[in-house]
């Protein structure tokens, strides 16, 4: 959780005056997130496609705090592999973190919840739209679309609602590192013709976690522009 978009998230929920708790591969990258959140916050270093870090995580939880409330499933990763190119390999990983990864991360947190909580999982609009290259993606993204319709029927009775939010391009240091033709690209397909800013998925995020959201169940909330929909 220690990308920008995730970042910008826990900013956001601790300046509202949540406790949270971030992951991330990379301790050094996790690190610095720690110290820009600056308050309020525990970092555990630890991969979402790794059952035994899933593990330890909750534990940390289970230590510090005893419960969760929300829990922003935001890991995940991309590709541009054009059909006919796909690799076992680059298939595996893309499930193995985006699918397995978030249903396990899910799944390992239900013990701690809280009746009433919100779980929203970090979806994207390559699952609606047709991009090339992103099919094995796409593909894993609408999985997500598809656990938050049957989830919040398994969690209906303890009122733990689920839902999606897609995100379009954002600017990232991701994209930063994008062909500057891509990002031209991107720019030229989305009415306000500027990319999203990693605040604006904080601030929908928070909608879909707290009580604010909270006739909003099972659905998928695309931040994008109006992207997705033209």
């Amino acid at each position: 959780m220690a990308s920008s978009l995730a970042l910008a998230t826990a900013k956001l929920f601790v300046e509202e005056g949540a406790y949270v708790f971030i992951t991330g591969r990379r301790q050094e990258k996790l690190d610095d997130a720690v110290k820009a959140i600056g308050r309020n916050v525990t970092g555990v270093q630890g991969d979402a496609a790794n059952l035994a870090d899933l593990d330890r995580l909750y534990e940390t939880v289970k230590k510090e705090k005893g419960y969760i409330d929300v829990l922003f499933a935001s890991a995940g990763q991309g590709g541009q592999e054009m059909l006919g190119s796909v690799t076992e390999e680059q298939f595996d990983t893309t499930f193995g973190l985006n699918v397995r990864g978030t249903l396990f991360t899910v799944q390992k947190a239900l013990p701690l919840f809280r009746d009433g909580g919100s779980i929203v999982m970090n979806g994207s609009i390559a699952s609606v739209k047709g991009m090339p290259g992103r099919s094995v993606y796409g593909a894993s993204k609408a999985a997500l679309r598809s656990f938050a319709r049957t989830w919040l029927v398994e969690l209906k009775d303890r009122k733990i609602r689920v839902n999606v939010m897609s995100p379009g391009p954002i600017d990232t240091q991701a994209m930063e590192n994008a062909p500057p033709e891509m990002k031209e690209q991107f720019r030229s397909m989305i009415p306000r013709k500027e990319l999203g800013r990693p605040e604006e998925i904080a601030t929908a995020v928070l909608f879909l976690a707290s009580d604010d959201s909270s006739y909003v169940n099972g659905s998928e909330l695309s931040v994008d522009g109006g992207l997705a929909q033209i």
